[in-house]
């Protein structure tokens, strides 16, 4: 400090005590924290997108983190294709039930029973999500949606903003994209329109798992190396379930895998890995020249646009 008067002290240029230092991590945190705020005071019905895969359940530790000591005030929607593994139904419940979060649930397979939507030729139901999405949206008059998203997976989601406007019938518009400049959010909307929300859109696969790594986060097991009988199609390592297979010539045999990511079990592929803790996850991803979806998601495989059809259609 200098003196220019024995009763005034003036802060000198310099000073002994190092700034204090902001990791990457704690800036991720920060600005999906500050998302989640934002969202709850501009929105009247919001929710949470919730899969029960890695992404969706970090949201879910963020969103817990936003409004603590506070319950979450929005609730969890779910679209089960009917093709869900059984252990990410399972982890699902069991965090609802932890954090006594409200739990909607769209199933696929009631559109089927009744006729609204017919099974698809290659059996997949992943494409078959989007009306049951936008009828859950539109009957729970939720106008913002939050969903696990980030711009590093594939191209059409590198295109979209942290606040993306739909329109009337749930459908994306990248021409409407709105500015996001200093964390400012426009979150204006026309009766019928809801906005998606990406809170994790900078952050990146390896940045999640450190993030998953640093919080402790729990996820479904499947997402480390374990035992599994599974068959080759497409060059994924599928396993059999209520989606069928293997069919003739696909050959089952049992090898140590883990998925990247968790989805339809007729067009998620696990892939062959040793990476056992999160610890062996972070190195495994680190090296890796693939995004999840790009090694383990058969349906973004149909097109180069395919996630940008869908996404046009009104899918997440």
């Amino acid at each position: 400090m200098t003196t220019t008067d024995p009763g005034i002290e003036l802060p000198s240029d310099q000073s002994d005590e190092a700034p204090p230092q902001v990791n990457n991590l704690d800036a991720l945190e920060s600005e999906a924290i500050h998302v989640f705020r934002e969202v709850a005071g501009e929105f009247e019905r919001p929710v949470i997108l919730f899969s029960g895969g890695k992404d969706s359940t970090v949201l879910v530790h963020l969103a817990l983190k936003a409004f603590r000591p506070a319950p979450v005030p929005f609730a969890l929607l779910h679209v089960d294709t009917g093709h869900n593994f059984p252990e990410v139904l399972s982890f699902r419940d069991d965090l609802v039930a932890q954090h006594d979060l409200r739990l909607v649930v769209s199933s696929v397979q009631d559109y089927i029973d009744d006729g609204r939507l017919a099974e698809r030729p290659d059996g997949t139901r992943n494409p078959l999500q989007t009306t049951p999405l936008l009828d859950a949206i539109a009957d729970n008059k939720f106008d913002a949606v939050f969903g696990g998203g980030r711009r590093d997976e594939e191209r059409a989601r590198a295109k979209e903003r942290i606040f993306s406007l739909r329109n009337a019938f749930g459908q994306w518009d990248p021409r409407r994209q709105r500015p996001e400049l200093w964390n400012l959010y426009n979150g204006k909307h026309r009766p019928g329109e809801h906005v998606r929300v990406f809170p994790l859109s900078n952050w990146t696969e390896l940045d999640v798992w450190r993030y998953i790594q640093r919080e402790k986060i729990e996820l479904p097991e499947m997402y480390y190396a374990h035992r599994r009988d599974v068959f080759q199609r497409d060059g994924m390592w599928l396993t059999s379930g209520p989606w069928g297979g293997p069919r003739d010539g696909e050959e089952v045999s049992t090898r140590t895998v883990r998925y990247r990511t968790v989805g339809d079990g007729s067009c998620t592929g696990a892939v062959d890995s040793e990476a056992y803790t999160v610890d062996d996850v972070i190195a495994e991803v680190a090296a890796s020249r693939l995004t999840e979806r790009g090694a383990t998601r058969a349906d973004d495989r149909i097109s180069e646009a395919a996630m940008e059809d869908r996404k046009r259609e009104g899918y997440f």
